[in-house]
């Protein structure tokens, strides 16, 4: 062929491309914004674009893994898991923050149990130090699933407690997203599993699976769960706290240690995790010990996950910025909000809330954090007070409302969180806890200045343009 007639080839195929891929994302891709995004990347780079909608196109796990997800999830639901003893569960009332408990467990969550104790941690060093010892006082079952487990030196600290613990005869079971901790199952995972340890891949990914399930649906969980009794979740990896030092310096993280009924809970959420990846139902009486009341705060878990049909995470941030009445102060790593997230955010300063919003001066992903100066800058206009924290990463997702409700996790306050990956999530109601949330949170605001206008790069022809082409990407981040 001459250079013509590849030429013509190219061009043939690329409108190929636009011909068949036009119906396939009108009626596959139900938000307008989402569906818009994709047409113009599709129509200005076909082949860019085929190839990236096959990778994230579709908020789909896969028929066979969905089926058996479901199938797995009714077994689940007919098996004798014993349950949160009454006595501590919390009845909602009639207030405004009683009926978002509500619509949490009515949309997936679970009752809100009363009678725990907790701890926050905000150092790294600190929660790793927690974890091990509890790890080395196991004498029944270990239970860890985290998005990442790298094989660093934190990493190789804990298998090592785990391998010691499993040589013991302590039942260890690991679960760690195949994606986010990718180089753990290259040599430390034969290393853990020679010892003892089981431990499983939560959504494997392979290339060549990718027209039948979408690679970036992630499980994001951070949880431990040791002897049924004690339990750590949060933001925190297992990783260094200079994870992705060069782009955007060490990460700063919230871990909960929590005691008391709601462990029973959080055993749960793994154990349903655990049968969804392995098949094997764990549903041993051992593994539910009883948990006295151990303390005064009352704990709403709140798992989400693209398994299920409606966004509950994002339905929740909106209600509760909704009900605010005086002070909303907000955490997160990454800030892509959608269309309700601005409206609730600009509603709650126009009619007179303090809005606090902490992010990262830079995160460690380039596009992101152009699209986040977008939004900032439009919350800025209603209102909204913007920190850019100086000292790291900022990587704890939290929230705080007046003072009746505090919620961390692991989820962040973008659209992938809310739709996209599985996620693990609390809301604390109780002054107490509510309040060591805010001590966190103040901490990071003093870490932080406080941006103006002149901050982002629209102040700039090309920082503009920028800001606008993020944007145009953020119904898909």
């Amino acid at each position: 062929m001459n250079f013509l007639s590849w030429t013509q080839l190219l061009l043939a195929s690329e409108w190929a491309i636009r011909l068949v891929m036009l119906p396939v994302i009108v009626l596959r891709k139900e938000k307008p914004a989402a569906c818009l995004a994709w047409l113009a990347i599709v129509f200005f780079e076909p082949w860019i674009g085929l190839g990236l909608y096959l990778l994230l196109g579709e908020n789909r796990l896969g028929r066979k893994r969905l089926a058996r997800r479901r199938q797995r999830r009714s077994q689940l639901e007919a098996s004798a898991y014993p349950p949160i003893e009454p006595a501590h569960v919390v009845e909602s009332g009639n207030d405004d923050f009683s009926l978002l408990v509500h619509l949490a467990e009515q949309g997936g969550g679970l009752p809100v149990v009363a009678g725990n104790s907790m701890s926050l941690m905000s150092d790294t060093d600190v929660v790793i130090e927690r974890l091990v010892e509890e790890i080395d006082r196991a004498q029944q079952h270990i239970h860890l699933l985290f998005y990442i487990f790298q094989d660093d030196t934190v990493g190789q600290r804990v298998a090592a407690s785990l391998a010691r613990a499993a040589q013991r005869g302590v039942a260890v079971r690991v679960l760690a997203d195949a994606v986010g901790s990718r180089r753990l199952f290259r040599r430390l995972a034969p290393y853990l599993r020679q010892r003892g340890v089981r431990i499983f891949a939560a959504l494997p990914a392979n290339l060549w699976r990718i027209p039948f399930k979408r690679l970036d649906l992630r499980n994001h969980r951070k949880l431990a769960v040791i002897d049924g009794r004690v339990a750590f979740t949060g933001s925190q990896n297992i990783v260094e706290a200079s994870y992705g030092h060069r782009r955007a310096g060490v990460w700063h993280d919230v871990m909960a240690r929590i005691t008391g009924p709601v462990v029973r809970q959080l055993q749960g959420i793994f154990l349903e995790d655990w049968f969804y990846e392995t098949g094997e139902m764990l549903d041993d009486p051992a593994l539910f010990p009883d948990c006295p009341p151990d303390g005064p705060i009352a704990v709403q878990v709140v798992p989400t996950g693209p398994d299920e049909p409606t966004e509950l995470f994002q339905d929740l941030f909106v209600r509760a910025l909704f009900l605010a009445r005086r002070r909303v102060v907000i955490t997160s790593p990454y800030f892509i909000p959608n269309e309700a997230m601005l409206l609730a955010l600009r509603m709650a300063a126009l009619r007179g809330v303090e809005v606090d919003l902490v992010i990262p001066r830079q995160s460690d992903h380039r596009i992101v954090n152009a699209a986040g100066c977008f939004y900032c800058e439009c919350l800025m206009r209603s209102g909204v007070r913007v920190f850019l924290f100086q000292e790291g990463m900022l990587h704890a997702k939290t929230l705080t409302v007046d003072d009746e409700l505090a919620m961390f996790g692991s989820a962040n306050y973008d659209i992938r969180s809310f739709a996209l990956n599985f996620e693990l999530n609390l809301f604390i109601h109780a002054e107490e806890a509510v309040q060591a949330m805010r001590q966190l949170q103040q901490g990071y605001l003093d870490q932080s200045l406080q941006a103006s206008l002149d901050d982002w790069p629209s102040k700039t022809l090309a920082g503009r343009l920028k800001m606008n082409l993020a944007k145009l990407f953020s119904p898909l981040l």
